[in-house]
């Protein structure tokens, strides 16, 4: 399981690397390594983590999208929706245009 999300959710809670491994209890270089993709983090690492970026666990490892909305909701959508938008979308056009 790589971490694709961990830099990105890093820099937008303006957090260092030493920050946010001190509030999962790793070593600042085990941060770097996993932002790297050298080291992948054990499970327990990971929801805590996913904890502290109040994320889901799809959401850190890139399987899902993750957005708010107006007015502050989390919204999740899964690969598997957007492959499923994506084919209603190529129909519908498909259908509608000469």
């Amino acid at each position: 399981m790589m971490v694709k999300n961990l830099k990105k959710l890093r820099s937008q809670k303006g957090v260092s690397q030493r920050e946010l491994a001190n509030a999962v209890m790793v070593s600042q270089q085990s941060i770097n390594k996993y932002e790297n993709h050298d080291v992948e983090p054990d499970i327990g690492t990971l929801i805590k983590m996913a904890d502290y970026f109040n994320v889901s666990l799809d959401y850190l490892v890139g399987r899902e999208y993750c957005a708010k909305d107006v007015d502050g909701t989390q919204i999740a959508v899964s690969r598997a929706d957007i492959e499923e938008l994506k084919s209603s979308v190529e129909s519908f056009i498909e259908k509608y245009t000469d």
